[in-house]
This record gives structure tokens, sequence and C-alpha cells, in this order.
């Protein structure tokens, strides 16, 4: 039977059931989705909004969760319930056939910031080395009826990972209201996945090893500079400072620059310092690195070294090996990643590292 969605107020000792309003659009309910997707009750990142396919049909919202899977969010609208579930199911078989690059060109061709450093501020985690193993299609309706339940359970008795959330607009005097439902609820049941089953895409952290993005762009900073005098530095505002300056002691780091390969490996042997303050030793003396004749900048622009936020940051490392970034290996399937600093769980990149450089895999 269609789901229904009751609201009463209790006046006194009487209950005073709430009368439903109408939204003034379903695009209305696309709007607060987008703006907060938690309203369906699981942390989410909505990556793309009207997504064009290769079909020329567009899907409502795109969403990720923080295990790096993607959930089709697709409006009844005005659409019969066998359209709109064949539109989530085409959508679907297309969202499946998307490769962890792909996801992140399509995120910050949306995102305000770099994709990768949104998901870690609404996760408080970097993105899993894979994405896109598991997929949820979820219909999104202010309203629903029988013959939708019934297809959306028949599918789901074939194992499709499809369910349906109905949102209801209640009004109180000048008080609005929303109130949500899901057809079946996402605790009941087996786990639905679409691609190999597993359960996590992410691997166990041995505890040692970071991945480290060494950018060379605009002439901010030099990988030869780096390389010379023991050091990786990252700035130019908190998105891209936060994450080096967590390094601990002790950390390995292995540095990768952009379009690159990776360059280096080594130790973090002392604390972040803004580019102003940092200092490297030369012959046994300590030395400030802005009293030397260095080819990259390590500014972002006139009084932006007294922000700590735009400042550039550097931390010193003691390098196991580092070679010229013309020597910089890569083969595909290695892990990069746009945040400055991360985990590195990937088994394969740090296999592949081990064998080229000649270093302990830990």
């Amino acid at each position: 039977m269609p789901v229904e969605m009751g609201l009463w107020r209790i006046d006194g000792d009487r209950p005073r059931r709430l009368p439903a309003a109408t939204l003034p659009s379903e695009a209305t309910l696309e709007d607060f989705l987008e703006q907060d997707p938690s309203l369906l009750g699981t942390p989410l990142l909505v990556i793309g909004r009207q997504v064009r396919t290769p079909y020329g049909k567009f899907i409502d919202l795109l969403a990720i969760d923080v295990d790096g899977n993607l959930h089709v969010l697709e409006l009844k609208r005005d659409r019969s319930p066998r359209d709109v579930v064949a539109q989530v199911l085409d959508y679907g078989s297309w969202v499946t056939t998307l490769t962890r690059e792909e996801v992140i060109d399509l995120a910050n061709d949306h995102l305000e910031a770099p994709f990768e450093a949104a998901f870690a501020d609404t996760f408080g985690d970097s993105l899993p080395d894979e994405v896109n193993v598991e997929l949820q299609l979820t219909v999104v309706a202010t309203e629903l009826d029988s013959s939708s339940e019934r297809i959306v359970n028949y599918l789901r008795d074939f194992g499709v990972p499809i369910n349906a959330v109905f949102f209801s607009y209640l009004q109180d005097e000048d008080r609005h209201y929303l109130a949500r439902s899901w057809l079946v609820s996402r605790e009941e049941g087996p786990s639905l996945a679409v691609g190999s089953g597993r359960k996590s895409k992410r691997a166990d952290w041995n505890g040692l090893d970071w991945f480290v993005a060494f950018g060379e762009e605009s002439g901010s900073r030099n990988w030869e500079d780096a390389r010379h005098y023991g050091f990786i530095s990252a700035g130019g505002g908190v998105w891209y400072s936060r994450t080096l300056r967590a390094l601990p002691l002790g950390a390995r780091v292995n540095v990768h620059i952009p379009e690159s390969g990776y360059v280096g490996i080594g130790t973090v042997i002392g604390e972040a310092e803004r580019s102003d303050r940092a200092k490297t030793t030369i012959e046994g003396e300590q030395v400030l690195l802005s009293d030397l004749q260095l080819a990259g900048r390590y500014s972002h622009g006139p009084g932006t070294e007294q922000e700590d936020d735009m400042a550039e940051w550097v931390v010193p490392v003691r390098w196991q090996t580092a070679v010229p970034r013309e020597q910089a290996y890569w083969t595909k399937g290695m892990f990069a990643n746009q945040n400055s600093a991360c985990k590195l769980r990937q088994e394969f990149t740090l296999e592949r590292l081990a064998e080229h450089f000649g270093v302990e895999d830990a």
C-alpha cells in the first residue's frame, strides 16, 4: 500500500494533525537535497546536478558516500512509475562504468573546491583508493503510489540496489516542515551491491606511508630546491596546507609531482614551518631557506607570508631516495591524489615504489 506520512502537534491534551502543504516545485526539493543531502539520512556529498549522460539524458543528482559508493538520486516529478524507474535504471547502467578518474573529473566540474579536498572536508577522511564499486539508485518523490511501490519491491527481490524515498511538506501556521520516509528501511534485507560485492574499498593503512603532492605550477615551488635542501612544501590556502601541516614526525612521504610521477621517498624529521621561518642544515649549520637563492618563490603574493592560511608551509625531510623530475616514476594504476598529503594505503603503489626505488616495503 502507498506510504503515507502524518504529523500531529499536541495542543494541551488534544492532538492536531498538521495539514499537508505543497512544495513550490520538485526543483525546490532538488535544491534542498543538493544543499543538504543528509536529508536522506546518510552523509553524502553531491558531486553533480543535472549530469549529462552519453545518451542525452540528465541525472537529477549524483552523490558519493564515505566509502566511495555513488548514489543516483532521481526525482519522480510528474512521470509514471514505469518511466521514472526505467530512467533511473538506465542512469545506473551508465554510472557503474565510471572510472575513478572520470568520477573525479565530473565532481571537479560541479564543486567549487577541489573534489578530494571537499571529500575530506565532508567525511573527515581521504577518498578511497577504489570508488564506484557499489551503487545505490534512489527514486525521490513527494508522494508514492502503489504502482511505484510494487515495481521497486519487485526489482529489489532480484538484487537491484534501488529504493524509494518520499518527502511530505507540512505546514504549522507560519512554520514549514519536511518529513521523510523510506519505502524499505536500508537495514532490511541483504546488502545489494553492484560490482565485486566487496564491503570495503579502503585498505588497511600500514601506519607509516603518506602520499605527498608536490605541485610546481606557476613557479611557486621547485622540486630541485626540495631535493637538494631536504623539504616538501604546500600552501596558498588552507585547502592546500592543512594536510601537509598534519604530517607526523617519522612519517615516510612518497612524493608525487602531478602529471609526472613519483620522484622521492623520505622521512619527516621536523614540524611544519612557514616558508619565511623554515630552516635547512648546510654543513652542520641551520640556515633560513629564505636566505638561499632558490628557484621557487614559496610565496603567494605580497603579505601572504604573514597569513598562516595563505602562506607556503615547509616540512623538513631526510631523503632515502630523490630523483630529478625527468626521472619520475609512474605506471598505470598507481595512486594519485589532489590533496597535498594523505595516507597512502594502496598496496599496488607501495609495492611498485619499493621495487623501483629499492626501499623497504612496509
